[in-house]
This record gives structure tokens, C-alpha cells and sequence, in this order.
């Protein structure tokens, strides 16, 4: 029964991951992709599903003045992170996102764990897109009429259940329709409009309701341009209505188009399309919704336990169009909320496939799609009772995951504006990037849950990542090794005598010297007959910090020493893995001579997870043996 068990949980690999739907999945390269106006229902399904929130969140933060702040937020979002994303489009055509972007720039250790903080961030913008939009869907369920009453008061329950539902979808297997992000954004934006339209109609017949709004607004300044600053102090709490944007990258490679020539500027141009498109028609309703809200809506209703609470267009459409249509609303708003759910769970799904695996810093459970279902789920579940399902609780940890990661954009593309020497742009990102570095400030110092969230993901993405590191670290750690002619040419004409003795050299001033030393001391302390031939192997260590690489050796003649050199992130592993690529080729099991490392063994310990380095012999050796469980076809390690 357990190994049935086992066998299940761990069924399907990091391929059958990187299939899974939604912003991260990784097309397959013969995939044909669909044209932009579809894939940005694709965007849509977690960007637009805000609106089922957003009016009502955005009152409760800047009360009367959230139209002016909501206008603030669209000029934000036109003309300063639209511009951002739309030439991270351009830099990263294959759907890599800002954050591959920035670990390009921060190479080794630094640039490793810079990456582990902003997945920390990522984590929190995409489960809490998960138990946010669970309970809001739970909230439009339990405040429709025709619901029966017997549920009244379960919001908890109610969001859990939803929540269960949607890991239990992917642990039976979740595949992608993107007709079905087609249908539910087209009808929910359908419906939002006819709401809006309707809603705007009323303002505009009720002058009276605008000029109340109006002494309101006035009220909370002495002039307008107290206003307007008061505006300007409370819009980033408003800022959960720009979630779309990094999705909007990410989705790239599901648009028509090749990854080459012609087809990836067609790519990237549908790609720009679709982030200015989702813009707009967001902003617009966003500033129409907002409004409409503000205007017609009693502000007690907003309060925790008014009919408004996280669900203000759902008001409108019953109050104004009857339970009909508002029961379709509602039907719609579920639907879109749950399917933008199910997008963040995929996100999730391929985000951490994409980068910890690369970095050996993920157990080998984590290539598997049910332990990860059950773990993400899980933490939904805690985060759900932790805030209690409650929709303006979490908004602000929404918010924080999303400004995040726009600002971590905003600081890649001025980096990439200053390398190309385009002043202008240059001086126009670092702009927006002051702009939302106080955003996200902002938003943290008045609502701290989400950075509080965020530091525990943090915390826990960079402590498994390195536990699983160490435990990895006596991998082969090489995706191939392939030997230039040189290099074989040595092989073949050593192995040519039955035997092959391998000569571990530290590469130092590699010179005549050296190199004599090395042959002397070798042949005298390991007593390697000297009618046998010896390869010298050096290895460089590249990127210690990278965790798997191809290996690539080249031969070349020193002073009349044969040496082979190759670079990579790990010494001892890449010694082991040329070892047993040489065996495997040759049909000749090498003897490899090493010296013993000097220090301190926990300091080479350090060194060797660290730098590559350290205790080279011992490792070597341990590397070979979990590699190959026969003495009898492991290559030989000699240390003196």
C-alpha cells in the first residue's frame, strides 16, 4: 500500500511539470501558439478577475478619493509599468520574465539568491492570487439570494472547500483549454460592461448623488490639490489592480510565432499588443468601476459584513439590474475566480521546475506534480485560516507579491537601457523604478502581512534550496561531456596500451615548471610505471554557484605534456564525470592520481559546496561511487 502510494504521489516528471497550463508553461517547440487577442484571456483570467474585488478594496483604502486614486493608479500603470513590460517583452522573447533578466545581470552565489528572494515574492503574489480570489468567489456565492441559507456565515468553509477542489482538479490531472480563458473572460467582461454601463447611466441621471460624492471628496482637503496628494499617499494600497503585467510576459511563448527570425519579432510585437490591449481595457474599467462605486454605493456597505464588502460591481448588478442578472454575474465572477486560481496553481507549478532543479537547490520529489500540489495546497490552506478567508485582509500581501516583482522588472529594464547606452531610456525607467520603489515601500510600511508573508517563503525557498543543494552536491552534476579532436586523439593513443592514468593538476602558472614538478612528484610518490602514459585533467571552475553544466574538454600539448582541460562549476564532480566518460568511450578503466588537499576539512568542506573546490580526492571519489555501484567498472581513485 505505501509503495502504491509512493509510486502515485511521485508519478510524472519535470517535463510532465513544465506541461502543466497557465503563465509558466513551457511550449513544447513544435507548438503553434494562438494568436495574441486569445492569449491575453489567458493574462485576463487573473488580471481582469480583480474587478470582481478591486472597487470594493480600493474603497476601503482611500474611501471618498478612490476614483482620484484609481485615476493616479492607470496613469501609473499607462505610461510607466506598460512601457516597463513592454520592453522586458522585447528582451525576453521566450517568456523568461523580468527575473531571468536580473540573474543574467548577478551572476554566482549573489545573483542565485537574488533569484531565491524574488520567487519568495513571486510564491506570495501567486498563492495568495489562489486563497484571495477562492474567497472572493466564496463571498459572491454565500451574498446571492438564491444561495441556500443554511450556508450563511461559512466564508471559511466555503474557501477551504474551494481550495480542496482546485488541488484536487490537478492531482487528477489538469490540461489546458485556452477556449475555456477565452469564454470566461469574454462573458465577464461582457457582464462587467453591461454593470458599468448601467452603473455610469445612473450616475450620470443622479447629479445630485455626484455633487454629495463631490463635497465629499473636497471634505477631505482644503483644495484639490490636497486632494490630489491625498491621492498620491494612498494609490499604492490600490496597487493589486496591476497583477497582470508579469503574467503578461510570461505567457509569450503561447503566441503564435517561431523562437527564430521572423516569427519572434511577429512574437514579441503580438506580445506588446497584448500588454497594451490588457492595459487599457483594464484602466478603463477599473476608472469607470471605481466611480460608479464610489457614487452610488452607501460607504457602511463597504464595512466588513455590508452587502458590498469585496464584491461592489456584484452590488451593482443586483441593486440595479435585478437578481437575475446579478446571480449571472455572480456565476461568472466564480468562474473566472476559480479558473485564475487554477492559473497561479500551474504558475506555481512551473515556476519552481523552472529555476530551483537548474540551481540543484529542489529535492527530487519537487520534479513531481502531486507533492507539490499537496504542498502548495496545503500553504493555501494556512494562509486561508491565518486571514480568515477575508478578501481586504489580504490584499495587501496581494499587492506586495505584485509590486514586487514590478519593481524587480522596472530595475532590469534600467539596467538594460544603461549596457545599450540608450540615455533617454535610461534616465525614463529610472523614473517609474523611483516611482514604484515608493509604491512598494508605501505599501509595506501600511500594510507589513505581505512582506511578513513574503520573509516566510523566503525564508523557507532559500532553506530548502540549500539543504536540498548540499544533499545534491555528490551528483555528477554534468548534463555531457564531449572530448574536442585533441582530446581524443590523447585517449585513443593512451588507451592504445591498455592502460590510461589520469593526473589531477591544480591549474596554477602552468608553465614548463609546473608542469615537470607535477610528472616528477606524481610518478615518484604514486608510483605510476613510467612506460605508462599520463594525461594531465585541469579543471576550472567557471560559476561555482551553477549547479549542472556541459562539460566540454579540450586536449592541448604543454611542454610536452598531454593535458586536458575543461571548465565547469565543481572539481571533484567534473573529474568524476570525465572519468566515467572516458571509461564508456575507450573501453578502459582509468586510474586517477591525486595529491592530498592541505587545510582544514570542515574549511574544504565549505569550499567544495561553495567554490567548487576543497577536499578534491575524497569527493571524487564518493561522486564515483554513488555514480556507478560496481568496484568493478569504477574508474580508480588514487590520492598520496
Amino acid at each position: 500500500m505505501r509503495d502504491t502510494c509512493r509510486s502515485w504521489l511521485l508519478e510524472g516528471t519535470g517535463d510532465r511539470v513544465a506541461r502543466q497550463p497557465g503563465p509558466h508553461r513551457q511550449v513544447p517547440t513544435e507548438h503553434d501558439g494562438h494568436p495574441w487577442w486569445k492569449v491575453v484571456c489567458l493574462t485576463g483570467v487573473d488580471y481582469f478577475s480583480t474587478l470582481g474585488y478591486q472597487p470594493a478594496i480600493a474603497f476601503l483604502a482611500a474611501g471618498v478619493i478612490s476614483p482620484i486614486a484609481t485615476l493616479v493608479l492607470v496613469l501609473v500603470t499607462l505610461f510607466g509599468a506598460l512601457p516597463v513590460y513592454r520592453r522586458v517583452a522585447r528582451e525576453s522573447p521566450h517568456g523568461e520574465g523580468s527575473i531571468a533578466m536580473l540573474e543574467k545581470v548577478l551572476p554566482w552565489w549573489g545573483g542565485k539568491l537574488f533569484v531565491l528572494v524574488l520567487l519568495g515574492f513571486a510564491a506570495t503574489d501567486f498563492l495568495i492570487t489562489m486563497t484571495l480570489s477562492a474567497a472572493d468567489a466564496a463571498k459572491h456565492a454565500l451574498e446571492n439570494p438564491y444561495v441556500p441559507q443554511f450556508l450563511e456565515g461559512h466564508q471559511l468553509g466555503v474557501t477551504l472547500l474551494l481550495l480542496a477542489a482546485l488541488g484536487a482538479v490537478f492531482l487528477r490531472g489538469f490540461r489546458e483549454a485556452i477556449g475555456v480563458a477565452v469564454v470566461l473572460v469574454v462573458v465577464f467582461l461582457g457582464l462587467n460592461a453591461v454593470v458599468v454601463v448601467d452603473a455610469v447611466a445612473h450616475v450620470v441621471g443622479q447629479p445630485v448623488s455626484v455633487e454629495r460624492w463631490w463635497e465629499a471628496v473636497l471634505a477631505q482637503g482644503s483644495s484639490p490639490w490636497a486632494v490630489l496628494g491625498a491621492a498620491l499617499i494612498v494609490f499604492p494600497q490600490l496597487a493589486l489592480g496591476l497583477s497582470g503585467f508579469e503574467t503578461g510576459v510570461l505567457v509569450m511563448p503561447q503566441i503564435e510565432g517561431t523562437n527564430s527570425g521572423r516569427g519572434l519579432a511577429d512574437r514579441i510585437a503580438g506580445a506588446r499588443r497584448l500588454l497594451t490591449v490588457a492595459a487599457i481595457v483594464m484602466s478603463t474599467f477599473l476608472l469607470a468601476s471605481s466611480l460608479a462605486t464610489s457614487v452610488l454605493i452607501p460607504a457602511q456597505e463597504f464595512e466588513p459584513g455590508g452587502e458590498a464588502n469585496g464584491r461592489a460591481l456584484a452590488y451593482l448588478a443586483h441593486e440595479y439590474l435585478g437578481n437575475v442578472v446579478g446571480t449571472a454575474y455572480d456565476v461568472s465572477t466564480i468562474a473566472i475566480l476559480w479558473f485564475a486560481g487554477a492559473s497561479a496553481m500551474a504558475g506555481l507549478l512551473n515556476l519552481v521546475p523552472r529555476y530551483l532543479p537548474r540551481y540543484g537547490m529542489a529535492p527530487e520529489w519537487a520534479r513531481a506534480v502531486r507533492p507539490l500540489v499537496l504542498v502548495f495546497t496545503a500553504v493555501a490552506f494556512l494562509v486561508t485560516w491565518i486571514f480568515d478567508a477575508d478578501v481586504d485582509a489580504q490584499g495587501g500581501a496581494y499587492a506586495t507579491g505584485v509590486l514586487v516583482l514590478i519593481t524587480s522588472a522596472t530595475v532590469a529594464v534600467t539596467l538594460s537601457a544603461h549596457r545599450a547606452g540608450e540615455r533617454r531610456a535610461r534616465a525614463f525607467f529610472a523614473t517609474v523604478t523611483v516611482v514604484f520603489t515608493y509604491t512598494t515601500v508605501a505599501n509595506v510600511v501600511e500594510r507589513p502581512e505581505g512582506a511578513k508573508i513574503a520573509a516566510c517563503f523566503i525564508l523557507g525557498i532559500v532553506t530548502v534550496s540549500l539543504v536540498s543543494r548540499a544533499r545534491r552536491a555528490f551528483e555528477l552534476r554534468a548534463s555531457g561531456v564531449e572530448f574536442d579532436e585533441v582530446a581524443q586523439a590523447f585517449l585513443d593513443e593512451a588507451t592504445a596500451r591498455g592502460a590510461l592514468h589520469v593526473v589531477a593538476n591544480e591549474p596554477d602558472a602552468r608553465d614548463e615548471a609546473e608542469y615537470a614538478a607535477k610528472w616528477y612528484d606524481e610518478r615518484r610518490d604514486q608510483h605510476i610505471p613510467a612506460d605508462e602514459p599520463v594525461v594531465f585533467l585541469e579543471v576550472t571552475v567557471a560559476d561555482a554557484s551553477e549547479f549542472e553544466t556541459d562539460l566540454r574538454v579540450r586536449g592541448e600539448e604543454r611542454f610536452g605534456h598531454r593535458v586536458l582541460t575543461v571548465r565547469s562549476s565543481a572539481v571533484a564532480n567534473s573529474i568524476a564525470a570525465v572519468a566515467l566518460a572516458v571509461r564508456d568511450r575507450t573501453g578502459v578503466l582509468p586510474d586517477v592520481w591525486f595529491e592530498w588537499s592541505e587545510g582544514n576539512p570542515l574549511a574544504n568542506i565549505v569550499r567544495f559546496l561553495f567554490l567548487g573546490s576543497g577536499e578534491v580526492a575524497p569527493v571524487t571519489r564518493e561522486v564515483l561511487r554513488r555514480a556507478e555501484p560496481d568496484p568493478g567498472t569504477r574508474p580508480r581513485v588514487h590520492a598520496g
